[in-house]
């Protein structure tokens, strides 16, 4: 029990540090911009990263399931 406490906590610490290590500061209030500028924060490589991370858990799961329906019979 008190190894989990420890595993929870260190977890739920640098979960918070790398959230407070990538935030983005607020732009100056006078930048010299006119118009919406939007965020211009890419997602690009994020999302062909969890695109393809769900493939292969997918995929992993299709194959267990594949084994144990061959091992049933």
């Amino acid at each position: 029990m008190k190894k989990l406490l420890i595993v929870l906590v260190l977890s739920f610490s640098f979960t918070l540090m790398g959230h407070r290590a990538y935030a983005q500061a607020f732009p100056p209030p006078h930048h010299g911009s006119t118009g919406d500028q939007g965020s211009g924060a890419p997602i690009g490589t994020g999302a062909v990263i969890l695109l393809g991370l769900g493939a292969a858990y997918g995929g992993k799961k299709y194959h267990e399931m594949k084994n144990t329906q061959r091992e049933e019979e």
